[in-house]
């Protein structure tokens, strides 16, 4: 997708976090010398094509009481994987689902999911929920025990 100058301004202004203010939009225009029809044409076609997937707040999850999270990866048979993949995407504690092929001999699992909790015990409960009712069964729990980077890709720098 190509964009004109203006539209990769106003796409770096809302890639990080909008104005503070009772008009973002209307500030982001200001910004970018455009009118705020302007911008939110352009947000909106976006969001039409795809390209925004969503705009929302981001929670900082840890504050909120979800501090516990892990990694799960799930031997999956080649021909389950679509349907395991959206059996898993619709738990409400699992907000990551990807299908990786196996790159080692001794390691099978090539669906992976990343599950939160609010402690330790509520991650290893929705795992063995998942094992004893669908056809993930096989797995590694792979736990978080240190964050050291979490960060928004930036497009448009």
């Amino acid at each position: 997708m190509k964009f004109t100058d203006t539209e990769r301004a106003i796409l770096r202004i809302v890639q990080t976090n909008l104005p503070d203010s009772l008009a973002p939009y209307a500030d982001i225009a200001r910004e970018t010398g455009v009118s705020e029809a302007d911008v939110l044409a352009l947000l909106i076609r976006l969001k039409e094509s795809g390209a925004i997937r969503r705009f929302g707040a981001s929670i900082k999850h840890q504050k909120t009481g979800w501090t516990h999270n892990a990694m799960v990866a799930w031997k999956v048979n080649e021909a389950l994987v679509d349907a395991c993949g959206v059996l898993a995407a619709q738990h409400d504690h699992i907000s990551h689902v990807y299908y990786r092929p196996s790159s080692a001999p001794d390691w099978p699992y090539t669906l992976y999911t990343m599950v939160h909790g609010r402690n330790e015990a509520e991650c290893l409960g929705v795992v063995e929920e998942l094992a004893h009712t669908s056809p993930l069964r096989e797995h590694a729990v792979l736990k978080s025990l240190k964050e050291l980077k979490k960060t928004s890709m930036i497009y448009f720098a």
